[in-house]
């Protein structure tokens, strides 16, 4: 038996017979039905990767926008911030001035009262003076001088002196 040259010509003949029927029924009922779920696939994947790309440049798109929003809470945060250490120095200021103007007026106040104080305490010391001076006169002369009235004028008349003596 040679293979190419058979003894019977009619096996090659229906070998091809068969081949070529095998392929009809392939080429007309797998190959489009290959060729139809082949294209499904292809275009399962391409979306896909269409969704994809587009789902990824949304995200992009989200992240920008996320960040522009993060940089304005920033500035945003910075101006607040500014401005209550402005507000915070402008109220320390106020404070400080009104307190400053408290201790004026409270040391004004308590010069005066000094001052009203010392004026009373003076007088109070004039006429205590006064007295006791009369007293030890009137021991010295032997004679009470508290009735006489112009004790009264020549004891001012002496500490106004007296007084005048210091002060130059």
């Amino acid at each position: 038996m040679n293979p190419l040259s058979p003894d019977n010509y009619y096996e090659p003949v229906i070998g091809l017979v068969m081949f070529l029927v095998t392929l009809f029924v392939i080429g007309k009922l797998f190959v489009p039905r290959l060729q139809k779920t082949l294209a499904e696939r292809a275009d399962a994947i391409d979306g896909g990767i269409m969704r994809a790309a587009e789902a990824q440049a949304e995200a992009r798109n989200l992240e920008r926008q996320y960040r522009k929003q993060l940089e304005e809470a920033r500035r945003d945060a910075a101006l607040l911030r500014e401005e209550a250490r402005e507000q915070g120095a402008q109220i320390r200021a106020e404070l400080r001035a009104q307190a400053q103007a408290e201790a004026r007026h409270l040391i004004g106040t308590a010069h005066a009262q000094i001052e009203a104080d010392r004026q009373a305490a003076f007088a109070q010391l004039r006429t205590e003076i006064g007295r006791l001076s009369t007293d030890l006169a009137g021991r010295i002369i032997g004679e009470p001088l508290e009735e006489d009235v112009r004790h009264t004028g020549t004891v001012a008349r002496f500490l106004d002196e007296l007084e005048n003596r210091t002060a130059s």
